[in-house]
């Protein structure tokens, strides 16, 4: 398996919404979650420091995924790309009862901010979601992590990710809604 991508420059990351699954042979997965409720059934993988999310409810299927440019992904069935600078947010209805909505921003911070989030959000992650660091990638003493939090509930996903380049001192946070109301 080839190194993850946490040393990428965070204005080569992009964003992409696609309405069907991606095969897992496109991605190295550190971590993996997998849950099926009454209303839908959601994929989560921890990418490197990035990740995708799918959502299937009927015949229905949404992806949101973060990864870099220059990764090789197929056209049919992306709805949306775009890159990551500042903050953004991006709302979607499809067909059948399902809208999306995303909102991210792209923080730069000090050492000693980077330290502390990464610090919190470990902590956080002894009771849900999924922290994923990279030490061998650790710059200034700061490590690279995702930590990617989900809530279910009857109707709805929310995912809340964070995306974290010591060598950039940067933060990606986006927080997703997947909504399934009828």
């Amino acid at each position: 398996m080839e190194s993850p991508r946490a040393n990428v420059a965070v204005n080569e990351l992009t964003f992409s919404l696609y309405q069907r699954s991606l095969h897992p042979e496109l991605f190295n997965i550190y971590s993996r979650r997998h849950l099926k409720t009454e209303q839908y059934e959601m994929l989560v993988w921890a990418t490197g420091c990035s990740h995708v999310v799918s959502v299937f409810t009927g015949d229905v299927c949404l992806t949101e995924l973060i990864s870099p440019d220059s990764q090789l992904l197929p056209r049919r069935g992306l709805i949306e790309r775009f890159q990551f600078r500042g903050q953004r947010t991006h709302k979607c209805t499809l067909s059948r009862g399902l809208s999306y909505m995303t909102d991210f921003q792209v923080e730069k911070m000090s050492a000693n901010l980077y330290r502390q989030s990464h610090q919190d959000l470990h902590r956080f992650a002894r009771n849900r979601g999924m922290f994923i660091t990279f030490p061998e990638f650790a710059a200034g003493g700061l490590e690279p992590f995702s930590y990617i939090d989900f809530e279910t509930r009857r109707y709805e996903l929310h995912i809340h990710a964070f995306h974290a380049f010591p060598d950039q001192v940067t933060m990606i946070k986006t927080q997703s809604l997947f909504d399934l109301h009828p």
